[in-house]
């Protein structure tokens, strides 16, 4: 014990260079963390996403591109789906429910999507949840009612009862905005940490309701505008439609369905599994996260280099100490074993600002984080394999410890007491 306090001592009388030392390892340190923790929680976002849908199914393009669309709402279909497909597909006798989805329209940078009431009582995340509102109902008979994710909710300040008015495109800023149609919300989905969070949800009669006087890609103008009341008295039947969730009543059946599905006749349609999509899409992303990882973890090397280094150019400095040391009695592995609890010490305290530094910068990005790229970042104790890496540094600082220790330990008495400049 009374060689480490020596060695916090002596780090004391250096506290400049101690310092410096110390905050270069614990910036390290806080960026592999860092990294660690978005790689750990961005694969686990990635898996939570959708639970429970057996295929999705879309027009033919890759099963990537269907899977950003439908479920990431990232990216745009190549084509829609015909609604007598859609009917067929749900009647199938293997097929338990089916959720139509349509994509297009946006709000203030967030997608829209229509549905039926199946996908509240069907879709799931994480591991089997259901979605489930915080305020109000699902939307109902009216088609200019909308239900929104908690993230929008929470980012644009709605409640329940504002008016909202869409816009077409998915572009954040959009010139052509369907303003003569507003919807009101009638409900808000508690948080999930997935795509929900950050989607506008309405009706398929909504979305149709929103179209229903468009020509050739743009809206009516002057008498041939129908209004919103005169909507609602239409039967607002979807001709086409983005995409199919679809559950089975059997796990048997998804292989022979995904098949039949992919050569069906009709039309050219993309049945995928869900769980193969998203370790395809992960795997696409897997090398920049192993690159940033090794990046992160050569920073931390450097950082414990940079240790190394400012203790071996103090060695010189202090070849006088050790020879007193070594007069008053200490022998040669006390001399060794105290430059040791230096360099544990500095990484020790490295280690510890590291963690602070994070779970600082989690508290003050947490927020812009989960809003504009819908992860969460939790503020919670380091994982296993977090303690692990931090044992990793510490290990290794001992190790580099060991390099100036050996060469004090080859020091002499007589060279410490009459130094040659």
């Amino acid at each position: 014990m009374y060689l480490f306090r020596l060695a916090l001592a002596s780090l004391s009388n250096r506290r400049f260079t101690a310092l410096l030392t110390v905050f270069a390892i614990a910036l390290s340190v806080c960026l592999l963390l860092a990294v660690e923790r978005v790689r750990t929680e961005a694969r686990a976002s990635f898996a939570n996403t959708i639970s429970g849908t057996d295929l999705i199914v879309g027009a033919r393009s890759g099963s990537i591109n269907l899977l950003l669309y439908s479920v990431f709402r990232i990216g745009n279909a190549t084509n829609n789906i015909r609604w007598d497909s859609f009917e067929q597909l749900a009647q199938n006798p293997r097929v338990k429910w089916a959720i139509p989805i349509s994509l297009g329209d946006s709000h203030r940078g967030y997608r829209v999507m229509g549905t039926n009431t199946d996908y509240f009582e069907h879709y799931r995340y994480a591991r089997q949840q259901p979605l489930e509102l915080s305020q109000g109902r699902e939307f109902a008979d009216d088609p200019f009612e909308v239900v929104l994710g908690a993230e929008v909710a929470e980012a644009l300040h709605y409640k329940l009862g504002d008016e909202l008015v869409l816009a077409h495109g998915v572009a954040t800023i959009s010139l052509v905005k369907h303003d003569d149609k507003p919807f009101h919300v009638v409900g808000i989905l508690k948080r999930t940490g997935t795509p929900v969070d950050r989607t506008l949800h309405i009706s398929l009669a909504g979305m149709e309701a929103l179209h229903v006087d468009w020509k050739n890609g743009m809206p009516a103008q002057g008498a041939d505008r129908i209004s919103a009341e005169q909507v609602r008295s239409m039967h607002l039947q979807p001709t086409a439609i983005t995409a199919v969730l679809l559950g089975l009543k059997s796990k048997i059946a998804t292989f022979s369905l995904q098949r039949d599905i992919n050569e069906y006749r009709g039309e050219p349609l993309l049945a995928i599994l869900p769980g193969v999509a998203l370790q395809e899409l992960w795997g696409l992303m897997g090398t920049a996260e192993k690159a940033l990882f090794v990046v992160s973890l050569f920073v931390v090397i450097t950082g414990l280099i940079g240790m190394l280094t400012a203790i071996l150019t103090s060695l010189n400095e202090r070849r006088r100490e050790m020879a007193i040391l070594r007069s008053v009695g200490a022998r040669p592995w006390h001399i060794a074993s105290l430059l040791i609890f230096e360099a544990f010490s500095l990484a020790l305290a490295g280690v510890l600002l590291g963690l602070l530094l994070l779970y600082v910068g989690i508290a003050a990005v947490q927020g812009y984080v989960q809003a504009n790229y819908g992860l969460y970042l939790p503020l919670n104790v380091p994982s296993g394999y977090e303690w692990m890496l931090l044992g990793c540094i510490l290990g290794a600082a001992l190790l580099m410890g060991c390099v100036p220790a050996w060469r004090a330990y080859r020091q002499s008495l007589a060279d410490g007491l009459s130094i040659r400049l």
